[in-house]
């Protein structure tokens, strides 16, 4: 029986998914976590805590590990464990990206230096530390632009500025999240640096890939309805299939190869983000990890097997019958937090769930908890799943089905 190694944050939404697609399998799995599971000594084999911001300890632990339960593979689920994924399949000789190439991926202003070296569209883009006086940097920046931290996903601290003022307070907000005990930890000599990039107008889309040996399959793009413009980039709806033209998608595909290519990466899976506009498409970002939260629950290929599924035959080289998505259009919404305070009540949820179309709506945040919202924040209220014959149908759904939630947020 194989094993693999899911390198997985103890708050993570995946777990399930993943461990079901294993099961589903019959893999043997170890998750590794952050955090000491309670029934760890008595289960052999089957857990592991490493620290996923210490990859050289990390990767001993998983190595010692494997000299009595070899592995097979490693299996990611976000940016950081993606680093340690790589390092410990290095030291095990396990088919995976390089250490340097995962690192370029999640370092954004790595990831900047070498796209801009492929002559691919790439905004102009400095870095500076938090030491700096924001002022001063304000009189040599462009506008509108982008601050951001170099290692944080999913939006977190990118701030869109459009003239001085707003640059000093976005940079000073952004020196504070860098600062949380937690963000410093995860960033290490990372957290103490931010890159500032022109912003980039035009249509977003996001890719959803898979590497094997250097070659790059789509395996679904998805439109963005909903503009990103700032001041900050909350992720709302994706759609997939994508409606852009068709030649329009073979322009994407190439380019999120080429990007791939270029930070190195060779096997895996690919979740990127770009922007199209008339002077090209630009690559926002490209991530060694699978789409992040629940959103991999639209995706089913071939005779009906999930992401995750896919995810795990390829690392174990296994036969995949079909790689092609499935034939409706398919969708979610991430529902965005809409003001910091303590969720009381939600209203209109099973009025939401009886909209035509709409499949399911998880609240994943429970009553009584703090929210908060984006650029600090690092969670979403929920998910609302559709599936329709045609995109404009998925979309509609989605949003007749969250303009019947109401979310009661007390101060």
């Amino acid at each position: 029986m194989p094993r693999i190694l899911f390198l997985m944050p103890t708050k993570t939404y995946r777990a399930s998914t993943f461990l079901a697609a294993a099961r589903q399998l019959k893999i043997d799995a170890v998750v590794g976590s952050d955090r000491r599971q309670t029934l760890e000594e008595f289960t052999p084999g089957k857990t592991l805590t490493v620290n996923f911001f210490d990859p050289e300890a990390a990767k001993q632990t998983i190595v010692d590990s494997a000299k009595k339960y070899p592995l097979d593979a490693i299996i990611p689920v976000d940016d950081d464990t993606a680093v340690l994924a790589a390092v410990a399949s290095e030291a095990l000789s396990l088919t995976y990206n390089s250490t340097a190439s995962v690192n370029a991926a999640r370092e954004k202003h790595r990831m900047r230096e070498l796209i801009s070296k492929t002559g691919m569209p790439t905004p102009k883009f400095k870095l500076f530390s938090i030491d700096d006086n924001p002022k001063e940097l304000s009189s040599i920046v462009e506008f509108p632009c982008v601050l951001k931290p170099v290692f944080l996903a999913a939006s977190r601290g990118v701030i869109r500025a459009n003239n001085p003022t707003a640059f000093v307070e976005a940079f000073n907000r952004i020196v504070t999240l860098l600062k949380e005990p937690e963000v410093t930890k995860r960033g290490g000599a990372s957290a103490g640096l931010i890159l500032v990039e022109n912003y980039i107008p035009g249509e977003e889309v996001a890719i959803e890939g898979i590497l094997t040996r250097g070659k790059l399959k789509v395996l679904a793009i998805f439109d963005k309805p909903d503009p990103l413009v700032g001041p900050f980039f909350e992720e709302t709806i994706y759609v997939t299939p994508s409606r852009l033209p068709a030649e329009v998608q073979e322009k994407v595909k190439y380019s999120v190869a080429q990007g791939a290519n270029a930070l190195g990466l060779w096997h895996g899976p690919v979740h990127a983000e770009v922007r199209l506009n008339e002077s090209g498409i630009w690559i926002i970002e490209i991530a060694a990890r699978s789409i992040g939260g629940l959103c991999s629950r639209t995706l089913t290929f071939g005779t009906g097997i999930s992401l995750e599924e896919l995810i795990l035959r390829h690392a174990l080289g296994m036969k995949i019958d079909s790689l092609e998505r499935e034939k409706l259009a398919a969708g979610v919404m991430m529902i965005p937090i809409p003001k910091a305070g303590i969720l009381k009540k939600i209203r209109g949820l099973n009025e939401a769930k009886t909209v035509a179309g709409i499949e399911d709506i998880k609240i994943t945040i429970p009553l009584g908890q703090e929210l908060i919202p984006l650029p600090e924040g690092t969670k979403y209220l929920g998910f609302i799943f559709a599936r329709d014959e045609h995109p404009e149908g998925v979309e509609k759904a989605i949003r007749e089905a969250y303009h019947r939630l109401e979310f009661v947020i007390v101060s």
